[in-house]
């Protein structure tokens, strides 16, 4: 009788082969030390009226950089691609988290690219207000329009920045302009008091809503709805199809509550479906018809100087308020007047008046 102590079984496994590594180290090398080779602000902006997409991601990381070392270079890449911005058309798309922002984005960017637009997409994603992270995952929401050649996306964590716009998002729009970038879509977070700041950098504010979610009682407020050109009713698709219609209704009818816009543009209501690619070339022609009126009228050229009068005061606040911050003694004093206000030994005002004090002397 044969030994059966160890039989072996037909679907035994077999010895492998070794497995190649996973990477080449010598690759690996090489792009580390490209990574570690700093291009000048003159080869990165040659490298974005080039149309090169990694200079403008590196210009744009610098842009974004808190780094007091980066300043003076982000200044140079910005100053040099302004003769070369303002050709585009820049759209603010806004909506209550799970409206269908990416998907509707996705769609709506492939429409335009098919048109032959290049599109470029600033996905504003949420920060932790704990950890201070983001996920940055707008790349993964859009993966077919990802892979476009004609269309850019760049997320960006909205950081300190109350509500969701990035804080070097309008430089980062003259930038994507300079690289040639004819169509510019801003995406936010979602509603709130800080789409104020997304309403003062783009030409056309567009409020994504859904139907069967509350929502159309909403028409009768004011904030939002008074920024918004448009509202486009997303997922009219299935057994959402009379639900979307309905309260498109009744948005028309909220909308005529609201007084005439300068830009003499009545706003429009229209449904879509993102998910089917219905509706698209509707809220395209929407957005068309808007800017040939204002082109017309120039309110827009009007508007773009506003705009610019409004980010050059924004810009003055900022830089006070971080070299406020950012002063030594300032620094310390706060600490110890932070420490004094948790004790009571000092009021809230009357600390900050010391600091101020200390600050203008």
């Amino acid at each position: 009788m044969k030994n059966s102590a160890n039989p072996k079984s037909a679907l035994h496994e077999k010895d492998g082969i070794p497995q190649p590594e996973s990477f080449s180290a010598s690759a690996m090398a090489k792009v580390l030390t490209r990574r570690k080779v700093q291009p000048s602000a003159a080869e990165l902006v040659n490298g974005i009226l080039a149309g090169d997409i990694s200079a403008l991601s590196r210009a744009i990381t610098l842009v974004e950089s808190t780094n007091p070392s980066h300043l003076a270079k982000a200044n140079d890449i910005i100053s040099a691609c302004l003769p070369h911005a303002n050709q585009s058309v820049r759209i603010g798309i806004t909506g209550v988290p799970g409206v269908g922002k990416s998907t509707f984005i996705e769609a709506f960017g492939k429409y335009l690219t098919g048109l032959g637009k290049k599109v470029a997409v600033l996905a504003v994603d949420p920060s932790s207000s704990i950890s201070h992270g983001s996920i940055l995952g707008d790349k993964t929401r859009m993966e077919e329009l990802v892979k476009d050649p004609n269309a850019f996306i760049r997320p960006s964590a909205s950081g300190e920045t109350l509500g969701g716009v990035a804080r070097k998002t309008r430089e980062t729009i003259i930038l994507c302009e300079a690289a040639g970038f004819d169509t510019i879509i801003i995406e936010t977070v979602g509603v709130g008091q800080s789409e104020t700041a997304v309403h003062s950098m783009v030409d056309f504010f567009l409020l994504l809503k859904i139907a069967g979610a509350g929502d159309e009682l909403q028409g009768i407020k004011r904030g939002i709805m008074e920024m918004a050109d448009a509202i486009v009713i997303n997922k009219a698709d299935g057994d959402n199809v009379a639900k979307a219609k309905l309260a498109k209704t009744e948005f028309n009818r909220a909308l005529h509550l609201f007084p005439a816009k300068r830009s003499g543009w009545i706003p429009k209501v229209t449904t879509c479906s993102a998910y089917e690619k219905t509706g698209i070339d509707e809220v395209w022609q929407l957005i068309s018809t808007y800017f040939e009126l204002v082109k017309t009228n120039h309110y827009f050229e009007e508007k773009r100087q506003s705009q610019n009068q409004y980010w050059m005061m924004e810009t003055i606040n900022e830089q006070l308020k971080n070299h406020f911050y950012q002063h030594p003694e300032i620094a310390m004093l706060l600490e110890q007047n932070k420490k004094a206000v948790e004790e009571n030994q000092l009021s809230p005002f009357a600390a900050a008046m010391q600091l101020l004090e200390k600050y203008f002397k």
